[in-house]
């Protein structure tokens, strides 16, 4: 764009109204309103002005109603789904904002926004000579694109001129309304020439010319492209009619009336208080109202975020590829020179224990990176400098406990130096972990972090790598294009750091819960990832073998019950017997509108039939043998002759670990077969397995949380909870509890702290629902605390948006204030159990922590193998058994001091089921 001309800023605001809500999750007001695409739009605006100052800008949105598109082709958008409930509330309030902003507004009554900003760029362009600039998510608009105009992506940092689009697209701005109507648009529900897309339908216009051309050829077009095409001509005038922006609208306003007007700045800064806008708010008031705030972090809207402006993104960036020795030298001066440094590995797999290093790179400090090539293999590659020599001269750095590191999901990057014998200390900071400590609702993934909190878009892997059948080894990746890509991970690392970080610090509870336990369990799991787990495979063929042979028993026995043989795993033919012969009650319908299948529904009509029984009991051993029995063997590590799963730890919300490649925390118990898999987790000669478990761990923090007088006197008295329960429910001494009624106080204790209705118990116990109530009743009779507890956290939940465990770790609750009854009313159960979950997933972690350390500290050979749900599981020599097993116990239970006693229960046996 020329400097001298003026400038007309026109933003196609309904296209990110409508991005805005979906790439920025929850965001709630003081008073529960939604407030995430009024965020998101209004950041937008005020980058947009800060970044590409202009003489005449606009908002233009879409009004209500049809437009002369409907009329022509009464299916015009009408695939597309009602605006939803809690962005049709923020409309109104965004208008109003945008106003306060100084932004002109427009809206044209029957007249889409793609054609009043046709309309105005066409005139500026050739009635004043003027240049726009379109911003916009929306391709269709770049059929404006001319050398006055230009089209921005704002999400993707993207910039088209003429070039440009006929570089993106295969055809010039003035055939893209030609190109769109051989695709049709399915978001605007316009059909196009069956099986064209975007390769096909810009190598027709290359070869023909235009979509007259195209059409005038039809009969020369062959296979079934030629097909469709000759099928469509009819009907493709009308699709590209549909397709173009017109440029002649009569518009009810003189394009020069479009200057920004001096911002309302006592409107905006009420507007910014009543969405809990605070960081808006301060920078208006401080003077800063043109500079565009971060994107929001956990809790903006809801008055309790962190007050701490995320650091921006560099736009000038220096990035460099080290190919000598002088270049190493170099940097790692300035490794040992910094206060802190980010790391990264690019490699061969992403399966932690087999990957191979390709490449390392560093940042000291923001906008400054380096790639460190070593393993591209590809003809033509550079000459590189030697991995092991490399990895020999970087080793005291990576090893020194005092030369401070960052990185995203450090873990695994640990894990590859470690298969090259590097072992890294001296991490004491993970974006990862610092994400999931600040917002565990959203996603922690270094591009989505880089948007949020950067407002910056990053190169993707697979824009790299490609994806899919098409993807290459990052061996195969160019070292110039490696070196951007990577550099800008530890670049990007280090600026989430320092955006991230000093919210962390600012609070002492979440500094805890990331400096104390977050970062230090890492290195705990790290370990036991590396340990892993020694099985039986032989004893699991054997299994197998015998789960098979049961499962053809039982499907011999479905088919008999059936009267006929059929596919157990066809739901269709599932459903004909079923719903068909046998004349069953369908209890809910899929999708598709056809009667459910599924296991909640097989549970409801086994009570009325053995069928649907005899259906379940084979999923469930399906289910073992497929996961466990076959597959647990192919699982193992060559190398090691273990089983190395993954524990991740940015995944539950409650702070509880995710065992995944293989699972192992849902081995299923509640069954023999189940519990028989646990035998196959052994200890070589010579150990023994220990496995220490907290006992009844949820419902003693119940005691502590709610201080119920009768529930801590009775967890400190170390009486059967149960049968204590059942004692006050019932009305009887405990001595008089029958087994019958402490199998019910037990389903009332647990289920209860989960939150259950009455409706619910009387489902879990198989009575009547005011049986079931009136249990409850007497319950929160006998234990008023935990009644009053329940009501208070309600209350703290609907006004902060989020509940704390025990140690201050914050559970984020979005659905807390949704004008959705259930989705409101689940988010209300969860806050009542949430405290419970995540304050035993902080305690298994800060016991993981002590353990760990005193078996590094003792020298032991003792290895912590697996932590499962509240339970740790240990490798242990026989001769260090004596002296392991006690000290754990005392561990675990002194890692906190709750107003009850922590209780440990530990085993011992050669086997995991034996142990436990």
């Amino acid at each position: 764009m020329s400097e001298s001309k003026k400038r007309l800023l026109l933003v196609d605001a309904s296209s990110y109204l409508f991005r805005a809500f979906h790439a920025i999750r929850e965001l709630r007001s003081p008073a529960g309103e939604p407030t995430n695409a009024i965020f998101g739009v209004v950041n937008m605006l005020r980058k947009l002005k800060q970044d590409y100052p202009s003489d005449y800008i606009a908002a233009v949105f879409d009004p209500k109603g049809k437009t002369f598109r409907d009329e022509i082709y009464p299916d015009y958008k009408a695939n597309r789904q009602a605006m939803p409930e809690d962005l049709a509330a923020q409309v109104e309030p965004l208008f109003e904002t945008i106003r306060a902003l100084g932004w002109p507004l427009v809206i044209v009554e029957g007249v889409e926004a793609d054609d009043v900003i046709g309309t105005l760029a066409r005139h500026a362009e050739s009635v004043h000579g003027w240049d726009t600039l379109i911003s916009t998510g929306d391709k269709d608009l770049t059929q404006l694109v001319s050398p006055c105009i230009t089209w921005m992506n704002t999400m993707s940092n993207e910039v088209l001129d003429p070039k440009g689009v006929e570089e993106k697209f295969g055809v010039p701005p003035e055939r893209i309304i030609d190109y769109l109507a051989l695709m049709g648009d399915a978001v605007d529900n316009v059909p196009g020439v069956d099986k064209v897309g975007p390769k096909t339908a810009a190598k027709l216009i290359q070869e023909y010319g235009s979509l007259e051309g195209v059409m005038a050829h039809a009969g020369e077009v062959k296979g079934v492209v030629g097909e469709n095409l000759r099928k469509a001509l009819d009907w493709l005038p009308t699709g590209r009619t549909l397709l173009t922006v017109k440029t002649d609208v009569h518009l009810p306003f003189e394009i020069e009336s479009l200057v920004q007007g001096e911002p309302d700045k006592a409107k905006l800064a009420a507007l910014y208080e009543r969405f809990g806008f605070r960081g808006m708010r301060e920078a208006l008031l401080k003077g800063e109202g043109e500079k565009a705030s971060p994107l929001p972090l956990a809790g903006e809207g809801s008055g309790v975020r962190v007050e701490s402006e995320a650091a921006a993104f560099i736009a000038t960036r220096h990035y460099e590829t080290i190919l000598d020795e002088a270049g190493l030298e170099r940097w790692i001066a300035k490794l040992d020179a910094a206060e802190l440094s980010c790391f990264d590995t690019e490699t061969t797999s992403l399966d932690p224990m087999a990957a191979q290093l390709v490449g390392l790179s560093f940042c000291v400090q923001a906008g400054e990176a380096c790639y460190v090539p070593l393993a591209h293999r590809y003809p033509g590659a550079p000459d590189q400098l030697d991995r092991e020599a490399v990895l020999e001269r970087l080793k005291p750095w990576f090893e020194s406990a005092e030369r401070r590191k960052v990185g995203q999901n450090a873990k695994y990057d640990r894990h590859v130096l470690a298969n090259h014998g590097v072992t890294v200390r001296g991490v004491v900071h993970d974006t990862l972990l610092a994400s999931y400590v600040l917002e565990s609702h959203q996603r922690h993934d270094m591009d989505s972090l880089a948007m949020r909190h950067l407002g910056a878009k990053t190169i993707l892997y697979e824009e790299v790598a490609g994806k899919g059948a098409s993807s290459i080894c990052f061996d195969q990746v160019s070292v110039e294009r490696a070196t951007e890509y990577s550099a800008e991970d530890s670049d990007v690392t280090f600026q989430l750091h320092g955006a991230l970080w000093p919210q962390i610090e600012a609070d002492a509870k979440l500094r805890h819960i990331y400096a104390d336990i977050e970062v230090p369990v890492s290195g705990v799991l790290l370990a036991m990832e590396r340990n892993g787990v020694l099985i039986d495979s032989a004893l699991l063929a054997t299994q197998g073998n015998e789960l098979g042979g049961k499962m053809m028993e039982l499907e011999r026995r479905a088919h008999e019950l059936a009267g006929q043989p059929f596919n157990l795993a066809s739901p269709k033919q599932l459903g004909e017997i079923l719903f068909g012969q046998l004349k069953l009650t369908p209890v809910k319908k899929t999708p598709s509108g056809a009667p459910s299948t599924d296991e909640e529904v097989l549970e409801k009509l086994a009570l009325d039939h053995p069928l649907p029984k005899a259906l379940l009991e084979h999923r469930a051993l399906s289910k073992l043998k497929s996961t466990y029995t076959d597959k647990l063997p192919r699982m193992v590590n060559p190398r090691t002759g273990r089983v190395h799963t993954n524990y991740a730890q940015a995944v539950a919300v409650t702070g509880r670990l995710s065992s995944t490649d293989p699972n192992l925390q849902n081995i299923p118990v509640r069954t023999a077969e189940g519990r028989r898999i646990r035998e196959a987790f052994i200890a070589p000669p010579g150990s023994r397995i220990v496995s220490a478990d907290y006992s009844q761990i949820e419902l003693r923090i119940m005691a502590h949380l709610s201080g119920d007088a009768s529930l801590v006197q009775a967890f400190a008295a170390g009486e059967d909870i149960h049968r204590h329960t059942a004692s006050e429910v019932f009305g009887v001494t405990p001595a008089e509890v029958t087994s019958e009624q402490r199998r019910y106080a037990k389903v009332i204790n647990f289920g209860l702290i989960y939150g259950m209705s009455a409706f619910g118990l009387a489902g879990n116990l198989g009575i009547e629902r005011a049986a079931a109530q009136s249990y409850m009743d007497r319950y929160f009779q006998r234990y008023p605390g935990v009644a009053a507890y329940m009501e208070r956290t309600r209350n703290e939940a609907r006004d902060r948006g989020y509940v704390e465990t025990v140690f201050g770790r914050r559970l984020w609750l979005p659905d807390i204030a949704s004008a959705n009854q259930s989705r409101r009313q689940g988010a209300e159960r969860q806050a009542i159990n949430a405290p419970m979950q995540g304050t035993a997933a902080d305690l298994i972690k800060l016991a993981m922590i002590a353990v760990q350390g005193w078996i590094e500290a003792e020298r032991l050979a003792t290895r912590l193998i697996m932590q499962v749900h509240d339970e740790l599981v240990l490798e242990v020599p026989e001769a260090e058994l004596e002296r392991v097993k006690p000290q754990v116990e005392k561990l675990m239970t002194g890692v906190a001091e709750l107003a009850v006693p922590l209780v440990v229960e530990a085993g011992v046996g050669e086997n995991w089921e034996k142990a436990h």
